[in-house]
């Protein structure tokens, strides 16, 4: 099975929006945990496009 290029950049926001939740996280700044709850949201939405293309295609 390959991946859409959207499956893998819904991926990268995933992992990225994480990373900054935990930053967020670490600094006490809830602002950042927000950001990287809300990156990491478009990233499943980016991904799960990415699917829907895939199996539309097959």
């Amino acid at each position: 099975m390959i991946m859409s290029n959207d499956e893998v950049k819904g991926k990268g926001k995933q992992i990225k929006g994480d990373i900054r939740e935990g930053v967020g996280q670490l600094t006490n700044n809830k602002a950042e945990q927000v950001k990287g709850k809300i990156e990491q949201i478009e990233g499943v939405v980016q991904e799960e496009i990415g699917k829907a293309k895939r199996k539309s295609q097959q």
